[in-house]
């Protein structure tokens, strides 16, 4: 197989799986306390990728050299979707949440230019501009169907989801500027857990340690999201970075907030209808041009 169709290919799996997370998580945060479900499925997520990486007869080791720059990934790949999202979603709907955070390809594309020298092309700039104008479309409908006090008091929850977007397009441009000298399962193993550790101090000061309430079903959202969510939607987005380009990958994610609307409206009763369905094709139409190089 084509390494570009591939990259398209770990692409799709790592948007599906990002996408159902977003009612998966919502739901969560509804039987469990928040910071504490995340530090608890980052240690999972962590501890099955070091099992991994052991059964495969990967190195698990990090040299000191190494350290900083595999804790600056794992701060901007994994801090930020693990922790500022997880807060916002204490303000904002899945579906909220998710167009918000995938404004991540304007950023991540503005960036690869300077800092890889991925000079944007027509096609590149039309399918960016197409999948956020399908992407604007949806949060122009959200926007206009509430009141304004509503949307003020949204406010925190939408200043902690951009700031997810950015740290996470800085993670992507910094992953392929500068890869880590590691082997795939043990990058990601230490990746989580060192950008799960901030999530265990605030678990300690904010959440009250009581998961008697937690429903099966709660459980396995948990499950979800550390075997899903966390281990394979990862090790396929590090994957199709590696045969993507930064800004080609970047767009296509634009596809996750798509699908997390889809799943929220199937599964949480969301909103879904017209808007929804006209913002899925001009999502697909933008991706499937950017992808054309």
């Amino acid at each position: 197989m084509k390494p570009r169709l591939l990259g398209f290919l770990f692409l799709l799996v790592t948007a599906f799986s990002w996408g159902l997370n977003w009612p998966v998580l919502k739901f969560a945060l509804g039987e469990w306390p928040p910071f504490t479900f995340r530090f608890v499925s980052g240690l999972g997520a962590a501890a099955l990728m070091f099992g991994v990486a052991l059964a495969r007869g990967e190195r698990i080791g990090v040299s000191r050299r190494q350290l900083p720059r595999v804790a600056l990934a794992g701060v901007l790949n994994i801090t930020s979707f693990m922790g500022l999202a997880t807060l916002a979603l204490l303000w904002l709907s899945a579906t909220e949440a998710a167009i918000i955070a995938y404004t991540m390809p304007i950023w991540a594309s503005l960036l690869a230019w300077p800092v890889l020298g991925e000079r944007p092309t027509a096609n590149k700039v039309m399918g960016l501009a197409i999948g956020l104008g399908g992407v604007t479309t949806l949060m122009a409908g959200q926007l206009l169907s509430a009141p304004v006090s509503a949307l003020v008091e949204k406010l925190p929850g939408v200043g902690f989801i951009m700031a997810t977007a950015l740290m996470f397009a800085c993670g992507a441009v910094y992953t392929k500027k500068y890869p880590l000298n590691l082997p795939p399962n043990t990058s990601l193993a230490w990746q989580v857990l060192i950008g799960s550790l901030p999530l265990s101090l605030v678990a300690v000061f904010y959440d009250r340690w009581d998961l008697s309430g937690v429903s099966a079903l709660g459980w396995g959202a948990l499950g979800y999201v550390v075997v899903i969510a966390v281990c394979l939607s990862y090790i396929t987005w590090f994957k199709a970075l590696k045969l993507l380009p930064a800004s080609t990958a970047a767009i296509g994610t634009l596809m996750v907030p798509v699908i997390g609307v889809l799943s929220s409206g199937v599964l949480l009763g969301e909103p879904l209808g017209v808007r929804q369905l006209t913002t899925l094709a001009m999502t697909v139409t933008g991706v499937a041009l950017a992808s054309r190089g």
